[in-house]
């Protein structure tokens, strides 16, 4: 029985997918949770060995007990835009910025200003934000030069769990894409805005396809992980892009919702020779990891990050059951949250305010409210957030037929159905779960040669599942709501800005 083993390098975790390609079933997942460290209230660090030490433990778990020279390839997903760099070694120099840090702000606009914002946009597919790598590396070369000179290169971080692997140091087409220094229709790094922005060429790594073998485990990772020295890797892909794999979202006319740490709209778009890609300033548009593709990408920053606020504020951090404990307390509560609204900005906000000094904010809060409908109004409010990114997405020129359910929340039946009440539309699940780690599982099976290509790889596994319609009345409640939930942050924007300045 041939397997292939995907492995995800999330913000709040590492996971790893035992894949079965002929049965098209999961065999076995086990994630590891690593921290997010806040040295001050902008910043948002992880240690790099963190990542490699929960992909052990993880790997070590799927395989227990397995046939583990049966593993035909290793494939990778992970979290976008973070700053790992390394020294001539390819050891870590410094924690790794990630994608939830904001101490970039003021450098988002001087890195927009080198160009304009239109010729940014055209060339990078999208402008700079606080949290990607571009605005991240401009902010070292100002405040810790002597850190960024020592620089031998600087990857993304599933590259290094990669480079852990196989000793190989390179990037993907999509991971690169999203770091705002890439030329998405040159599929290369952009010369014209690293010279403008100062940064040093030699650092960024070689860019391949997300389907290229990238190398094969040596021996000092094969006996950490338990698998033979050898197995075949290959590139990997972005989470986003993974996802998109997991769900067969490889050809346009396909939208996904995801709901995991950070929420993100998904749209697969096509280019046709002579054409521009679309652009928006509150949007992103980033390589697929499905060969001359792209997609459009709404991102919001707290999404899931916003439950596990609430989980650990309210004393459940430890609790083994503490998301289902939530999603009771909030299928008690009616729709409506008992007139509470939540803005999810905890971190700033991207889709559509690009506003690094956004905040987060309960409105309507009274002493009748409990536990359940704090977490009604979470879960609404991050819903609300990806209406208004769904929105503005679709506004854009992408057709979309089918909205496909991702993430955490597509497991939680109350906030699945909120999600389907908010839109006003049927989400629809795969069933096969851990999409991103799937996704990472057919790349390593195309890189091996058990699928022909990606086409062959989603027709085979992805299977549809169960629709979520939404109920006409709840739909009706939530878009009065809505509405005034658009009306808030332009109110307090000013309000978020002045107490911003005040949390240091």
């Amino acid at each position: 029985m041939t397997l292939l083993l995907g492995i995800d390098i999330g913000t709040s975790s590492a996971k790893a997918v035992l894949f079965d390609p002929v049965a098209n079933r999961i065999i076995v997942t086990a994630g590891q949770e690593y921290p997010i460290h806040h040295p001050t209230p902008d910043r948002a660090e992880q240690n790099p060995e963190d990542w490699w030490q929960a992909v052990v433990a993880a790997v070590r778990r799927v395989t227990s007990g397995r046939d583990v020279t049966r593993i035909a390839g290793i494939g990778f997903s992970g979290q976008m835009h973070g700053v790992t760099l390394l020294d001539s070694a390819g050891h870590p120099l410094h924690p790794s910025i990630i994608w939830a840090d904001q101490r970039s702000a003021p450098q988002v606009t001087e890195l927009t200003n080198l160009l304009g914002a239109e010729s940014y946009a055209r060339i990078a597919g999208t402008l700079p934000a606080a949290g990607f790598m571009g605005p991240t590396l401009l902010w070292l070369k100002q405040h810790d030069p002597a850190l960024l000179e020592r620089a031998h290169q600087v990857i993304l971080p599933k590259d290094y769990v990669r480079l852990k692997m196989t000793g190989e140091i390179a990037s993907d087409v999509s991971d690169a894409a999203a770091t705002g220094l890439f030329d998405i229709t040159q599929r290369d790094w952009s010369s014209a805005i690293i010279r403008h922005a100062g940064l040093p060429e030699h650092i960024f790594p070689a860019i391949k396809s997300s389907l290229a073998v990238a190398g094969y485990v040596q021996a000092a990772a094969a006996a950490e992980l338990g698998i033979p020295a050898g197995t075949m890797v290959v590139i990997g892909c972005a989470d986003q892009p993974a996802q998109a794999v997991g769900n067969g979202l490889i050809r346009p006319g396909l939208a996904s919702v995801t709901t995991g740490s950070g929420g993100q709209v998904f749209i697969p778009i096509a280019r046709t020779p002579g054409q521009d890609l679309p652009t928006d300033p509150r949007l992103h548009v980033f390589n697929h990891a499905a060969p001359d593709l792209w997609y459009i990408l709404g991102a919001i920053l707290s999404a899931g990050l916003s439950l596990r606020w609430l989980r650990d504020l309210t004393g459940l951090g430890s609790v083994p059951d503490a998301y289902s404990i939530l999603s009771a307390e909030a299928a008690a509560v009616p729709a409506g949250a008992g007139g509470l609204i939540f803005l999810p900005y905890l971190t700033g906000e991207r889709t559509p305010h690009m506003d690094a000094l956004a905040r987060g904010a309960f409105i309507g809060l009274s002493a009748h409210h409990t536990r359940g409908h704090l977490a009604r109004a979470v879960m609404e409010g991050v819903s609300f957030a990806l209406r208004q990114t769904l929105e503005i997405s679709r506004g854009l020129g992408a057709s979309a037929s089918t909205i496909i359910a991702a993430g955490g929340a597509a497991e939680s039946d109350v906030w699945r159905s909120i999600q389907a009440d908010v839109f006003g539309l049927p989400l629809q699940r795969t069933r096969l779960k851990e999409q991103a780690g799937v996704g990472a599982s057919l790349l390593a099976g195309v890189g091996a040669g058990v699928y022909r290509d990606l086409d062959d790889a989603c027709a085979r596994t992805v299977q549809p599942g169960p629709i979520t319609e939404p109920d006409p009345q709840r739909h009706a409640r939530y878009d009065a709501l809505y509405h005034h939930f658009l009306e808030l942050y332009p109110r307090l924007k000013g309000d978020f800005a002045r107490l911003s300045a005040n949390s240091t």
